[in-house]
């Protein structure tokens, strides 16, 4: 059997067995709502739901997202440090036993800047590819920020020549601030992002110009702004930005699948989430935190006894248009797309900003299907019918393909409570991190519905 052994599927099966014999005293262990983070009203658990609830655990999880979002940081598409989550991924899966696949495809050009700060610390943001790129330039760091005066650039008294000139970007001026700052010496610009919403931050972003320039021309995010603000307040600031083009890039999907093991025909169960982000994002809820669920599942998952095969995937540059999700899905033939009972997608499924207390279910066109129905069934053998909310009408993540093929599929998330198109103040931001926008009770949560879910879909005949 390919990816596990045969004694683990065994063993697995063993397991369920023993959970029927001691399901009096599991139901016991979940009879109280207060055992179950934020459970809204007491759980009436069937034997899967037993196997799965059960040992689910954000801790582990979270050991996932730290590594993904703290150590490798931004994963941009093609580039380096995505290829550095996408080995993470796939050790994890070969160590669960998974028959694991990385799945080619190639992405456009990106152009992106490290700033390394005195002290040693990094940002990252995106750069101009009409600016100055593979160079590096150390330089001061001069705030053009008009008193007062809003976006208004403000150059008397302030010399820029051979400094980095710090400017609020305004999109319809970009050429002429970018042009402002060289014409007056400026080693480099940097042009902070600003959002219109007071509720949102604007994170970084690709600075394109009408025309070269010979300087390094970088778009940072609004946190990036405040934060280099504040050290200016306390003194001057130098710092080292290296700027670097990524051509002919390759992206790649993680696949790993385990086969059913009292096989009742051909079918599949996908669960997915994307494991790229933005350029200067961390990228922690979005979407470490669905990566990592795809992870704590395969590993709680990959004993236990189903009728259908399990298919977890993490898709490269999601960020980029969807690119991985909809090239997976081209490539399958009917047969193939026709395998697929249902397609779970999980993102941002655990950030701690406080509005953000519902969980949504989302389809494409708003309707029920296989995937939305099972997890609210789920929430309300769990408990946690009163926090979930749909099926409602949302695109915007890999569920997509799998909608336009014809296969049932939806995305899970975490939203404000004004509807499902409110997401956290960081959204891709550099504060989109561990410990600015994760909640281990909301990705308990998350782990529980889908892998309850999940788990009664691929046991089904």
């Amino acid at each position: 059997m390919s990816g596990l052994k045969r004694r683990d599927l065994i063993g697995g099966a063993a397991a369920l067995a023993a959970f029927a014999m001691v399901g009096a005293t599991t139901s016991n262990a979940f009879a109280a709502p207060r055992v179950r983070p934020g459970a809204g009203s007491a759980p009436t658990l069937g034997l899967g739901d037993r196997a799965v609830a059960a040992s689910v655990d954000a801790r582990r999880a979270l050991t996932h997202i730290q590594h993904l979002a703290g150590t490798i940081g931004p994963r941009i598409g093609g580039t380096e440090s995505e290829h550095r989550a996408a080995d993470y991924a796939a050790a994890r899966f070969e160590e669960l036993g998974y028959q694991v696949t990385r799945q080619p495809f190639p992405v456009a050009d990106k152009y992106l800047a490290d700033l390394v700060l005195p002290d040693g610390e990094r940002w990252q943001a995106s750069a101009s590819p009409q600016g100055a790129f593979d160079t590096e330039v150390q330089a001061a760091v001069v705030d053009v920020r008009g008193g007062g005066v809003g976006n208004d650039t403000d150059y008397s008294g302030r010399d820029v020549t051979g400094q980095f000139a710090l400017i609020d970007h305004r999109t319809a001026d970009r050429d002429a601030q970018v042009r402002g700052a060289v014409e007056r010496g400026a080693a480099g610009v940097l042009l902070i992002a600003a959002s219109a919403d007071p509720e949102r931050k604007a994170g970084a972003f690709l600075p394109t110009l009408a025309a070269p320039v010979g300087v390094p021309v970088l778009g940072l995010g609004q946190a990036h702004g405040e934060w280099l603000r504040r050290r200016l307040v306390a003194g001057p600031v130098r710092l080292r930005v290296i700027v670097t083009a990524h051509t002919g890039l390759t992206s790649y999907n993680v696949l790993a699948e385990r086969p059913a093991s009292l096989p009742a025909g051909d079918e599949v169960v996908m669960v997915g989430a994307h494991y790229d982000s933005v350029p200067g994002s961390p990228g922690a809820n979005d979407d470490a935190s669905g990566s990592a669920l795809c992870l704590e599942l395969a590993r709680v998952l990959r004993r236990l006894p189903t009728q259908k095969a399990l298919r977890f995937a993490l898709w490269g540059s999601e960020e980029q248009g969807l690119i991985g999700s909809r090239y997976y899905v081209n490539q399958l033939d009917d047969h193939a797309a026709g395998r697929i009972a249902a397609c779970f997608q999980n993102d941002m499924v655990a950030t701690s900003h406080p509005p953000a207390d519902l969980y949504w279910l989302l389809s494409v066109d708003g309707a029920d299907n296989l995937a939305t129905a099972t997890v609210a069934q789920a929430a309300s053998r769990l408990g946690y019918l009163a926090d979930v909310a749909g099926p409602t009408a949302r695109g915007g993540s890999d569920h997509v393909p799998f909608h336009e093929r014809g296969i049932a599929a939806a995305n899970f998330s975490w939203r404000g409570e004004a509807g499902p198109h409110l997401l956290e103040p960081v959204y891709h931001t550099p504060e989109d991190t561990v410990a600015g926008n994760v909640s281990n009770e909301r990705l308990q949560v998350s782990l529980e519905l889908v892998g309850s879910a999940v788990y009664e879909v691929a046991r089904a005949r």
